[in-house]
């Protein structure tokens, strides 16, 4: 017998988010099902190590790495595949389970730390404004500022959670050697054509239900998603990844990878296509560009030509293959792409939530309403009368202003423009390793999720939140390892 999504076991939902059977505004209660009030768009910036105990590379070379770092990147990347798996880790065991796995991954690698007798942390100055959004939001809580503490204090732990996953991917991957990049690439490769495969799957069989077990309101699902919004958020962070993984071997090496690109690519971005939102259309088409760009950038005539044929047939293929399985749904959503009002004729729109946010925004201007409190804040600045209940913006970046006032936004805005000066920067270098290509696909899919970020709230959802992070710091963090002997990253040490 199928469970039904309200009665699901974990879950209390008492109401779903704006829209009646309306499935592209529809969410989740908001402490269950989009219960992340995951802080809002804090993107970080690179590693810039300092050296505080230099080590001759010869040495590092023949040390061990300690087996507590090998489990704790095992622990986080069964972590990232879980969460996505179990609805996006918006139900409570989920995400509580993602923090848990986080914090156990820390130990590990604090265990590793003191195993070989010393600390080496990576270091990197946007710890510091990180560090603070998170005091930010811990004086919102004891100054009793929000009118609901206990979404702030839910905010914070799923906001420790997010900064432990950008942190170890910044410490474990920094070291990482080429072994691990080549274990690592084709995992994101592989995960994100099952999620493909899996979604086109659900299509083409008319399934009704996530599993075939549980039921959605207005059988809005895609994939595992709940939300076919969040779906596309997802996949916008993984095509990349894999993409550039495989370039990154096709011009590094005669492996013929090129057929398996454009078999993995054609999947996941029909896929993407296939779950109808309009925020993941535009993402891809901005991700495709500046993918294109980068491939081309620095290769020889030949190489060009191959590239520009493997992008059109992977577009070509994703597009037929759209056409077969799409039923006339996805298309004729995806034809709204310029309509700003909210998918269903609902009589919310984006631009109403937009001018409420940006109200509440003026009446708490320095410090906001506190951080996970628009749902609770907001009745107050309902525009219009509706009898549907309002949990999110839908735009991440005006509801942390919202949330955090001018001191969270400048926080913000400096770690974003530090991440996109940082993350970019150098490339001709970075792209000599495997690794490298991999850091710039996460650079690039963190790019798209923020473009997302304009129009849905991505970031709120933990396993959405739990992979922007990682690849953040993926993409923002040198190498460090002895087998990156051209890395322009000096080595961290902090000995016992």
């Amino acid at each position: 017998m199928a469970t039904s999504w309200p009665d699901f076991p974990h879950g209390n939902f008492r109401k779903f988010l704006v829209g009646r059977g309306n499935p592209r505004m529809q969410g989740l209660h908001r402490r269950e099902m989009t219960s992340a009030r995951i802080a809002p768009t804090l993107a970080v910036a690179s590693v810039e190590s300092f050296e505080v105990a230099p080590r001759r590379q010869g040495e590092l070379a023949a040390e061990p790495v300690p087996l507590a770092f090998s489990v704790a990147r095992v622990l986080l990347v069964v972590a990232l595949i879980g969460a996505p798996l179990a609805f996006g880790a918006v139900v409570t065991w989920a995400w509580m389970a993602l923090g848990l796995v986080a914090s156990l991954a820390l130990f590990l690698w604090a265990t590793g730390s003191v195993w070989q007798g010393r600390l080496d942390l990576i270091w990197s100055p946007l710890y510091i404004p990180l560090a603070i959004f998170f005091l930010l939001g811990l004086a919102q809580y004891w100054a009793q500022l929000p009118l609901d503490r206990f979404e702030t204090r839910q905010a914070l732990v799923l906001l420790g959670a997010d900064l432990t996953f950008f942190f170890l991917a910044a410490q474990l991957f920094a070291s990482a050697d080429s072994r691990t990049w080549r274990l690592f690439g084709p995992t994101v490769l592989l995960f994100a054509g099952s999620l493909g495969l899996f979604a086109i799957l659900q299509i083409a069989l008319g399934t009704r239900q996530i599993y075939g077990i549980v039921d959605t309101p207005s059988n809005a699902h895609f994939g595992p998603y709940v939300n076919p919004n969040h779906y596309a958020g997802l996949m916008e962070m993984l095509i990349p990844v894999a993409v550039l993984y495989i370039a990154g071997r096709y011009r590094r090496s005669s492996v013929a990878a090129l057929p398996l690109l454009v078999v993995i690519a054609t999947v996941a971005v029909a896929a993407l296509l296939l779950s109808g939102s309009r925020g993941g259309l535009l993402t891809l088409v901005d991700e495709t560009a500046i993918m294109v760009a980068l491939l081309g950038w620095g290769a020889r005539t030949a190489e060009k030509r191959r590239l520009a044929k493997a992008v059109a047939a992977t577009i070509l293929a994703a597009m037929l293959l759209f056409s077969w399985v799409d039923s006339g749904r996805a298309s004729k959503h995806l034809a709204l792409i310029f309509n700003i009002e909210s998918p269903g004729g609902s009589e919310i729109s984006r631009e109403n939530l937009a001018l409420d946010s940006l109200r509440m925004w003026r009446d708490h201007r320095i410090l906001g309403v506190g951080l996970g409190n628009f749902e609770t804040a907001y009745p107050a600045y309902q525009s219009l009368p509706t009898d549907l209940w309002i949990d999110y913006a839908h735009d991440d970046y005006l509801e942390a202003a919202a949330e955090t006032g001018l001191v969270g936004t400048v926080l913000i805005l400096s770690a974003l423009a530090l991440f996109f000066r940082l993350a970019f920067r150098d490339l001709r270098h970075r792209l000599r390793s495997e690794g490298g290509w991999i850091r710039l696909g996460a650079a690039i899919g963190c790019c798209g999720l923020l473009v997302h970020s304009f129009f849905d709230f991505n970031l709120h959802i933990p396993a959405n939140a739990a992979w922007f992070a990682t690849l953040a710091g993926l993409a923002t963090t040198g190498e460090q390892s002895s087998n990156s002997r051209q890395s322009p990253w000096p080595q961290t040490r902090a000995a016992y």
